[in-house]
C-alpha cells in the first residue's frame, strides 16, 4: 500500500519524537556499543574517592563498568588549558552523557555541547553562575546537585571558637577569582564582629602564592578559615601541611580536608552528594530529560573532627563538641 507524503511525513516525525524519548541506553545498545559516561575533572588524585561513591550507586542500579556500560575518565592534572579539550574529546566520542567535577569542568561541557546530558555532582551556585535556569526546572542540557554552603558560616565559627581557647584572630583563606567564595567570606567577615573576631583576608589563586601567604600568618592568627574551591581542593595538603607548621587550627567545608589533617569541617557530604549524582546519571540513561530533573540541594550537613591535629597542635578538644561530631578521626 502506498502512503501519501502527508502520511509519510507525519509517520517520520513520529518516529523522530518516539527516538528522543528511546532511553540513551536501549539506543547505545541498539547501535551495538555499550551506553558511554564521560567523566571529568582536574586532578584524579583529588577527586578519586568521590568518584568511587558516584560509581559505587551505579553498580547498586545494575551497572557494571565494562559490561553494560562504558566510563571513560579524563584529568586535566593542572593544565587549565585541558578542560575545552576534554570537553570537546568526550563530545566526539559521542558519550550519552557528561559528569563535569568542578565549575570549570562544568562550563567547559556547557560550552562543547547543548545536546549530551551533562550532570554535575557539585556546583555552589548553579543559577548564580549561569549553569542552570533555576533549582526547580534546570532547561537545557545540565542538571545535577548543588552544594550550596550559606548560612553555614556562623556555626563554623562558633565550633572553632569552641575548640581554640580565646580566639580573637581569625585569617579567612580564599580565591578571589571564585565568586562563590567570595560571597563566603563576606559571611565570616560579617559574622566575625559579633563574635569578638578579627578577620585577616588571605587571598591565593596561584600555587605559587602557598607558602608566603601562610607563612605571613605566623603570630598575627590564631586559626585559619579556609574556603574550599577546586584550586584550594587540589592542593589541599600543600596548604593543611603548612597551617601545622604554622600552628593554625584549620577550619574546612567537607570532610576531604580533615582526612587529610585539617583540623575539622562542616558542612555537606561530598560523598553522599556524589552517590546521589548516580542517580541522576542513571534517570538520564532510561530517557529522562536533564531539563525535567531539579537541581537538589544537599540533604546531610556533617561534623567531621581530627584528634590526631588536635593533639598536635596542643589542644583539647571538649566532651560536648566530641559528642555532637558525626566522625572522630584518631
Amino acid at each position: 500500500m502506498l502512503l501519501s507524503r502527508h502520511t509519510r511525513r507525519r509517520a517520520f516525525i513520529w518516529l523522530l519524537g518516539g527516538a528522543a524519548a528511546w532511553p540513551l541506553a536501549a539506543r547505545a545498545q541498539q547501535l551495538g556499543r555499550l551506553p558511554t559516561i564521560g567523566i571529568f575533572g582536574s586532578a584524579s588524585a583529588a577527586w578519586s574517592r568521590r568518584v568511587t561513591s558516584l560509581v559505587q550507586r551505579l553498580h547498586e542500579l545494575g551497572y557494571v563498568e565494562n559490561r553494560t556500560v562504558t566510563i571513560e575518565y579524563r584529568w586535566t592534572e593542572g593544565r587549565n588549558e585541558r578542560y575545552g579539550e576534554i570537553a570537546a574529546e568526550l563530545v566526539r566520542l559521542k558519550v550519552d552523557v557528561i559528569v563535569a567535577l568542578g565549575t570549570p569542568a562544568i562550563v567547559a561541557a556547557k560550552k562543547a555541547t547543548s545536546v549530551i546530558p551533562i550532570v554535575f555532582p557539585l556546583a555552589s551556585d548553579p543559577v548564580g553562575d549561569g549553569l542552570v535556569a533555576s533549582l526547580a526546572r534546570p532547561g537545557g542540557n545540565i542538571t545535577g546537585l548543588s552544594n550550596e554552603q550559606r548560612d553555614l558560616g556562623g556555626k563554623r565559627l562558633e565550633v572553632l571558637r569552641e575548640i581554640v581557647p580565646n580566639l580573637a584572630r581569625l585569617a579567612v583563606l580564599a580565591n578571589p577569582r571564585i565568586p562563590t567564595a567570595m560571597l563566603n567570606v563576606g559571611e565570616v567577615q560579617a559574622l566575625a564582629p559579633r563574635l569578638g573576631l578579627e578577620t585577616i583576608m588571605v587571598e591565593l589563586g596561584r600555587a605559587d602564592d602557598i607558602a608566603p601567604a601562610i607563612e605571613q600568618l605566623k603570630g598575627r592568627a590564631q586559626a585559619l578559615y579556609i574556603v574550599g574551591d577546586p584550586f584550594v581542593f587540589d592542593n589541599q595538603v600543600q596548604i593543611i601541611t603548612l597551617a601545622l607548621v604554622a600552628r593554625l587550627p584549620t577550619m574546612h567545608n567537607e570532610r576531604a580536608y580533615v582526612e587529610s589533617g585539617g583540623l575539622l569541617s562542616y558542612g555537606p557530604s561530598f560523598f553522599d552528594l556524589f552517590r546521589r549524582a548516580g542517580d541522576y546519571v542513571d534517570k538520564i540513561l532510561k530517557g529522562t530529560k536533564p531539563a525535567d530533573i531539579p537541581v537538589e540541594l544537599p540533604t546531610k550537613l556533617e561534623l567531621v573532627i581530627n584528634l590526631k591535629t588536635a593533639k598536635a597542635l596542643g589542644l583539647e578538644v571538649p566532651p560536648m563538641v566530641l559528642a555532637r561530631a558525626d566522625e572522630v578521626i584518631e
